[in-house]
């Protein structure tokens, strides 16, 4: 492998030595965008640590009484899951009862929405944004991607025993953070940037895929900021674009997406609002 692709690959990292020859084993391109990742946890056991987490995350979390929201939940899943071009992941969606406004898709298509969401998605369109999204970290495998950068820059040594360890606490803590999922086990670690961004385009080309109107998109992502509590940091300081840089490049993603859209096979549009 060319070393200029070795750097794509890594994501900016330098390996030398036995440490590279595990990383360009590992070189793959992201579903949708084709940008280069650095790959060296199987995917095989990236989805049972996925089905593992998600158990042990719905045990601790009642799951929602709401009506409304777990057949909107369950039927945006549905929708959403049949263009993403995965039949061999064992789809799950629930619906948690907790205000927390979150949401997250671990490998396998293990889906988990948070009731306090829901109300600022608004309607069917504004709760696919959010699925769309979480989904693709898990189809574009964002957290196997940051296990594998780990672990190349701590050494060959490192990158086996990511593959090869038994430990069930050390498994639980590796996708609990490469996932960005509060837990016990230690600092929340968010996505960066440049995987948030990743996951805002194949989100928005998986809802219109699935039928849902993408100018919802923006709209989604002005309202999450303007629901926001307390001071929040600027961009540069974050590892997230703001919500406001986020409504913007979801704008200039709008013309293509409007065209798959046009496409659909069944065009739902804003569907049903939430009550």
């Amino acid at each position: 492998m060319k070393e200029i692709n070795r750097r794509q690959c890594l994501g900016g990292l330098l390996v030398t030595g036995a440490a590279a020859g595990v990383a360009s084993c590992g070189c793959r391109s992201a579903p949708y965008t084709g940008r280069k990742q650095l790959l060296i946890y199987p995917e095989g056991k990236e989805m049972t640590l996925g089905s593992e987490a998600y158990g042990e995350v719905t045990k601790e979390t009642p799951l929602s009484e709401n009506p409304q929201y777990t057949a909107m939940v369950q039927r945006v899943g549905e929708r959403i899951a049949a263009v993403a071009g995965r039949s061999d992941f064992q789809w799950e969606f629930k619906t948690l009862q907790s205000e927390e406004q979150n949401a997250f898709c671990l490998p396998g298509g293990k889906v988990a929405i948070y009731e306090g969401i829901l109300p600022v998605c608004q309607n069917e369109a504004g709760l696919a944004v959010v699925m769309g999204h979480e989904i693709a970290h898990a189809l574009a495998r964002h957290g196997g991607e940051r296990m594998s950068q780990n672990a190349a820059v701590q050494g060959v040594q490192t990158a086996a025993s990511y593959i090869l360890q038994n430990q069930e606490e050390t498994k639980k803590e590796m996708i609990f953070k490469a996932y960005g999922m509060a837990t016990e086990y230690g600092v929340l670690l968010p996505f960066s940037r440049k995987h948030e961004s990743e996951a805002d385009e194949i989100g928005i080309t998986l809802m219109a895929n699935a039928g849902y109107d993408p100018a919802e998109a923006p709209r989604f992502w002005t309202r999450f900021g303007a629901a926001g509590t307390g001071e929040k940091q600027p961009e540069f300081l974050s590892t997230h674009p703001s919500d406001e840089r986020r409504s913007q490049d979801l704008e200039a993603l709008l013309p293509g997406a409007r065209t798959l859209y046009e496409q659909a096979a069944d065009q739902v549009g804003l569907g049903e609002a939430i009550s």
